[in-house]
């Protein structure tokens, strides 16, 4: 943010995970989105602290095993796409390693959106994750994620029924909102001449 905003002509490309986004670094999540900042957040959701420990953060599904949740999770999972749609992002887009290739459009599609774009790619952690929700070799959790995936056109023709344990993939959000930085500009120029809002 701090960048974008003090060299609006650079390009500025976030990859993070889940746990950065939401959990740890939440706020400025939110507040990046509700800014609709030119930057391009690149969001590796795994489900878990992968990194550390395979911990459960706020994506770990309900119900899932985590190494601190060896009775299954509690708590229901944040959906990353729909807290930065509601926040103000301008692109919001969701896909897996499975779908590369679409995955591939769907990014080239965020940095050439203006304002804030996400692409959220829920990804295998098979060392941690996956070995403790019976996905402990990375095809199973590939094939996991090919069968749960569904492009966002049919999913949203779904029943509440059919759309249990699957997730929509594809540009979710796709805006034309004026960025943080088009809009420091007009205020900045009002200042210049003197006159208020």
């Amino acid at each position: 943010t701090g960048i974008k905003a003090f060299r609006p002509h650079l390009h500025i490309v976030a990859v993070m995970g889940d746990g950065d986004s939401v959990n740890i670094g939440g706020n400025h999540f939110i507040h990046a989105c509700r800014r609709n900042i030119g930057v391009t957040a690149i969001v590796l959701n795994n489900f878990n602290f992968g990194m550390t420990g395979g911990q459960a953060s706020a994506t770990t599904p309900e119900r899932s095993f985590t190494s601190t949740t060896s009775y299954g999770n509690p708590e229901r999972a944040f959906d990353i796409c729909a807290l930065a749609e509601v926040a103000g992002a301008n692109y919001v887009a969701r896909s897996t390693p499975y779908h590369g290739w679409e995955m591939q459009g769907l990014m080239q599609r965020a940095l050439g959106n203006r304002g804030f774009s996400l692409v959220e790619v829920i990804s295998p952690c098979p060392t941690h994750f996956g070995r403790r929700n019976e996905m402990p070799e990375t095809v199973e959790s590939l094939l996991w994620l090919r069968d749960h995936a569904v492009p966002v056109e049919r999913f949203r023709g779904l029943s509440p029924a059919e759309r249990q344990d699957r997730f929509p993939i594809g540009t979710l959000v796709e805006r034309d909102e004026p960025d943080f930085n088009a809009s420091y500009d007009s205020m900045r120029e009002r200042a210049a001449e003197g006159r208020p809002a």
